[in-house]
């Protein structure tokens, strides 16, 4: 991944670009950790070789995984970074085009680049922090 800082005030604004082969959420959420960001809005565009969505089963509070085993197109993807209880976590939510012109679309869970992932991250001074609630079983982010 190559990265630029591209605006410093009044918030950080940061371009990435990710390389093939690269796990887009992993890359993102370790790029958080290392700038430290604790309040952001990250966007994207680009292609995934194949990838992971999940739809969140309140029942189960669990993600079931939608595959897409297939050279796909980032129609969207956006998110925020948020402190949780291992640091800066990005949370990503992802519309994918298929070759058929289909979609598949949710939470994403992995995917791996090709050729590239175009995100921008705009960082705020604010702190946010996600706190796992037991009751929906996810980790939210708490405004207080």
């Amino acid at each position: 991944m190559k990265w630029q800082q591209v605006q410093a005030s009044p918030a950080s604004v940061y371009v990435l670009v990710l390389a093939p082969g690269e796990e887009a959420l992993a890359e993102i959420t370790r790029f958080a950790r290392e700038q430290a960001l604790g309040a952001s809005q990250v966007t994207a565009v680009g292609a995934f070789a194949r990838a992971v969505v999940g739809w969140f089963d309140r029942e189960a509070k669990d993600y079931r995984r939608i595959g897409v085993d297939e050279q796909c197109e980032v129609l969207s993807l956006l998110g925020d970074i948020a402190v949780g209880e291992d640091g800066p976590t990005a949370h990503l939510h992802a519309v994918l085009g298929l070759s058929d012109g289909t979609t598949r679309g949710g939470h994403l869970l992995q995917g791996q680049v090709w050729p590239t992932l175009e995100v921008i991250v705009r960082d705020s001074p604010a702190a946010l922090a996600k706190i796992h609630r037991p009751d929906v079983g996810l980790a939210l982010i708490d405004p207080e």
